[in-house]
């Protein structure tokens, strides 16, 4: 059994979940960059005291199924999400879904995740996938970041979907309920200024040093004590760490910002105010800085730089981020009043 789907692939996995589900469900005005934007998806954090795979927790987009959760609830969609204690529950309720026709969304495990490439496959609970179909003992996935369709065993999916390990997702699987009336404009036009203000606080407005522009600074800071303070051993593995983070899980840190960017650009046709375009451009600036620092941390991990001075530069570099970020949401801020 094989619904009547349309894979569409994105550059991040929530947020092609969400386009695709939404369109399915009839939203058609929905894309990557807006769902991305109306669901407050950039983000930064280093949680130092949570360690994955040895080396602080750092995240470049808010918490997994915010996306989708967000997008839905701004645009006035229900939301359907269940997690499951039993294998054989979360079978079933999937199995039941797909035989009224409809899909539904997984988030899970890439470590055991078989048609991915083995070295992009480490202990990271929170991709996301749709499963289509079921026939005899294999599920049909639309994988968001893969360019075709895959299968998956019923023990390949139940094997991700109860991976253990910091956001094990417990047999979770979530879709849009039941849309009465369609999607308008109008509703697109004000979950792009909700969205938009929304992550100006997250950004801006988180007390302490761990979150947003100012998470970045501390990590750029951070960085340039951790030669002397990790040895050079940990202190690459904790680089390598933050560039996993940034390249290989979804889009990470510069791909959200061009993403974003993108966001904004495409606000502009439901809110034609100039200053939108020029903020696109500015997001679009730091995803490049971004990808330099990944550059720079790249070639300190793999030894073609080791001074003290090289981690300068890098940390330098994410200080300088942080400036360039934080200037762009405080004028974004001031922008959304006028939206």
């Amino acid at each position: 059994m094989k619904l009547d789907f349309e894979h569409i692939q994105t550059a991040h996995c929530e947020n092609g979940v969400s386009v695709s589900l939404l369109k399915h469900a009839g939203v058609q005005q929905m894309t990557e960059p807006l769902a991305f934007g109306i669901g407050s998806g950039l983000f930064y954090i280093i949680l130092s005291v949570v360690k994955v795979n040895n080396a602080p927790l750092i995240s470049f987009r808010t918490m997994p199924g915010k996306i989708f959760q967000r997008t839905c609830q701004s645009l006035g969609v229900p939301v359907v999400r269940k997690k499951f204690l039993s294998k054989e529950k979360a079978q079933q309720a999937l199995d039941e879904r797909l035989e009224q026709g409809l899909p539904a969304a997984c988030q899970v495990g890439v470590y055991y995740l078989t048609y991915f490439p083995k070295e992009y496959r480490f202990h990271f609970n929170a991709h996301n996938l749709i499963v289509i179909g079921k026939e005899g003992d294999n599920y049909l996935i639309s994988d968001p970041v893969m360019e075709g369709l895959h299968t998956l065993s019923s023990y390949e999916l139940e094997r991700v979907r109860f991976a253990k390990g910091p956001l094990a997702p417990r047999g979770q699987l979530y879709y849009p309920g039941t849309i009465t009336n369609p999607v308008t404009d109008e509703q697109i036009k004000r979950a792009i200024v909700k969205g938009i203000k929304r992550n100006v606080r997250d950004m801006l407005n988180i007390p302490g040093f761990f979150a947003g522009v100012s998470g970045i600074q501390h990590t750029g800071k951070k960085i340039k004590t951790w030669k002397d303070k990790l040895g050079d051993d940990k202190a690459r593995s904790y680089l390598a760490q933050l560039v996993r983070m940034q390249e290989e899980i979804g889009t990470g840190g510069g791909g959200f910002r061009f993403i974003y960017g993108a966001f904004l650009q495409q606000s502009h046709a439901y809110h034609p105010v100039d200053e939108l375009l020029d903020l696109s451009q500015q997001f679009t600036k730091a995803g490049d800085r971004w990808r330099d620092a990944a550059i720079q941390a790249a070639g300190i991990y793999k030894g073609r730089l080791q001074s003290q001075a090289d981690y300068d530069v890098m940390g330098d570099m994410l200080i300088e981020i942080a400036g360039l970020e934080k200037k762009a949401f405080t004028e974004l801020k001031a922008v959304s009043k006028r939206l």
